[in-house]
C-alpha cells in the first residue's frame, strides 16, 4: 500500500497526511457496516501513514467515536490527529432533529466532554461545529472553542461549511486551522470565493465528499439498490434523471483514467489533491480493499494537460442536482458565500 505523504493544515494547523480517513460510513448513513472490518480498515490506514481520522459525535449517536477508541487501543495517541465535529442533534429513531445546530458556548463544552470520554483521550486535535446556527453568533461559538483550546482540551479550532464572511469573523476571534467542506469534481463551489478567502487568511481546507458520495467511485450504476437508511435515497444527485446524467460524466472520466492506468476513484482523489498543497482529501473507505484503492491516488500526479482534459470532461457546475436536499441546503452558510 502506498505510504501517504504529509501536508500542513493552514498556516498554524497540524501536519497531517495528505489523504485522511473519514469514518462516518462505518457507523451511520450508508447502510450496514462491519465493525471488525472497520477497525481493520483504520489499522490499515494508520499503517500506510494516514494520520488524520475524521469523525463527529453524532455519527451513530456516539458509536463512531467508540469505534475509533477501540481501533486506537495500543496505538500511540500523538501519532493520530483526531478531527471531531459537533452540533447536530439526533432523534431516538436514528434521524436528525429539524432544528438549529447546538453550537452555543455551553454546548461546546458539554459535547466535548462526552467526546473525550467516548474517544478515551484527554484532548482532541481539531474540534469544529458541523454547521453553524444563525441564532448563535459565530463569535460565541469560536470564543468558547478558544477557551477549551487554551485549557488544553483541544489543540486546534476548525470550521465546516461556512462562507467567506463567516470565516473572516471567526478568524478575528481565534486562529482557525482549517475549513472542512465538500469539494470534488462535481462540487466545485469552494473555488468561487471560499478558497481565495482561506488562502488569504492562512486557513487550510479539508475536502470531504471527494468521490461525491460514491458517484465518482467507478463502482456505481443505475441498477444499484440502496437500503432505507442510506441517505443517498434522498440525495438529489442520486435521483433518476440526475443520476443518469452524472454517471455519463463518470463515463467520460473513465476514459481518462483508463489512459493513465488508474481507477476513476484514484483520478478523482488525485484531482482534489492537485488543486493546492493547502488541501487535504478525506476518503470514506469502509473496507480495506476500498482504502487500498483510494490510497493509490497518493502516487498519482496530474500534469496540466490532464487537468485540462478533466475540466473539459467535467466542467464546473456540470453535476445535475444539489448536493443535499433543499431543507439541508438552506442550512449551509457556505452556499451563501
Amino acid at each position: 500500500m502506498t505510504l501517504v505523504q504529509t501536508r500542513k493544515l493552514g498556516r498554524n494547523g497540524p501536519e497531517v497526511s495528505a489523504i485522511g480517513l473519514g469514518t462516518m460510513g462505518m457507523s451511520d448513513l450508508y447502510g450496514p457496516a462491519d465493525d471488525a472490518e472497520s477497525v481493520a480498515t483504520i489499522h490499515a490506514a494508520l499503517d500506510a501513514g494516514v494520520t488524520l481520522l475524521d469523525t463527529a459525535d453524532f455519527y451513530g449517536s456516539g458509536a463512531n467515536e467508540l469505534l475509533i477508541a477501540r481501533a486506537l487501543q495500543g496505538r500511540r495517541r500523538e501519532q493520530v490527529v483526531l478531527s471531531v465535529k459537533f452540533g447536530s442533534r439526533r432523534t431516538p429513531d436514528g434521524g436528525f432533529q429539524p432544528v438549529g445546530y447546538d453550537v452555543s458556548a455551553a454546548a461546546v463544552k458539554d459535547r466535548l466532554a462526552y467526546s473525550l470520554r467516548r474517544l478515551g483521550t484527554d484532548y482532541v486535535d481539531i474540534y469544529r461545529p458541523a454547521r453553524l446556527n444563525p441564532d448563535v453568533p459565530v463569535e460565541e461559538t469560536v470564543g468558547a472553542l478558544e477557551e477549551v483550546r487554551q485549557a488544553g482540551y483541544i489543540r486546534h479550532i476548525g470550521l465546516s461549511e461556512v462562507g467567506p464572511d463567516t470565516l473572516r469573523r471567526a478568524a478575528a476571534v481565534a486562529t482557525i486551522s482549517d475549513l472542512q467542506i465538500e469539494y470534488s469534481m462535481l462540487s466545485r463551489g469552494p473555488e468561487k470565493a471560499i478558497l481565495p478567502t482561506t488562502r488569504e487568511l492562512g486557513i487550510g481546507l479539508t475536502a470531504y465528499g471527494v468521490l461525491s458520495r460514491g458517484l465518482l467511485s467507478g463502482h456505481w450504476s443505475t441498477a444499484r439498490t440502496l437500503g432505507p437508511n442510506d441517505f443517498r435515497t434522498r440525495s438529489p444527485r442520486f435521483q433518476s434523471g440526475n443520476l443518469q446524467h452524472n454517471l455519463r460524466l463518470v463515463d467520460a472520466l473513465t476514459a481518462i483514467a483508463g489512459r493513465l492506468e488508474v481507477s476513476v476513484a484514484q483520478l478523482a482523489i488525485a484531482w482534489v489533491a492537485a488543486q493546492g498543497d493547502d488541501i487535504v482529501a478525506l476518503v470514506g473507505a469502509r473496507r480495506r480493499d476500498r482504502l487500498t484503492e483510494s490510497l493509490g491516488a497518493a502516487a498519482l500526479e496530474l500534469d496540466e494537460d490532464t487537468l485540462a482534459e478533466i475540466d473539459a470532461a467535467v466542467p464546473p457546475d456540470a453535476a445535475a442536482g444539489d448536493r443535499y436536499p433543499s431543507p439541508q441546503m438552506v442550512t449551509l452558510d457556505s452556499e451563501r458565500g
